[in-house]
């Protein structure tokens, strides 16, 4: 198996918290992201330090993660150069 790359692994991230309805744990994110906590710890405060996500909190003072416009933006980029990549064969 490849490793990922940063990208990818930014991607894949968001997208995980896109497909839950922007709104997720971030012990989930954790789990479904397939990371070590270590490395899903430096991943989660860069997407947040870098206004990709941010945190929220329900109406029982649960955290949650949702993605910000930026995050979304990146997603939708994201997909516009990997079909570019591919459409070219590079």
């Amino acid at each position: 198996m490849a490793k990922r790359g940063r990208l990818e692994i930014m991607e894949n991230t968001l997208k995980i918290i896109k497909e839950n309805r922007n709104f997720i744990r971030p012990t989930v994110l954790l789990r479904k992201s397939k990371m070590s906590s270590i490395n899903f710890k430096d991943y989660y405060n860069d997407l947040i330090k870098n206004g990709f996500i941010k945190e929220v909190f329900d109406d029982n003072d649960k955290k949650h993660v949702s993605l910000t416009e930026k995050g979304t933006k990146f997603l939708e980029r994201y997909k516009v150069i990997i079909e570019f990549i591919d459409e070219f064969e590079l």
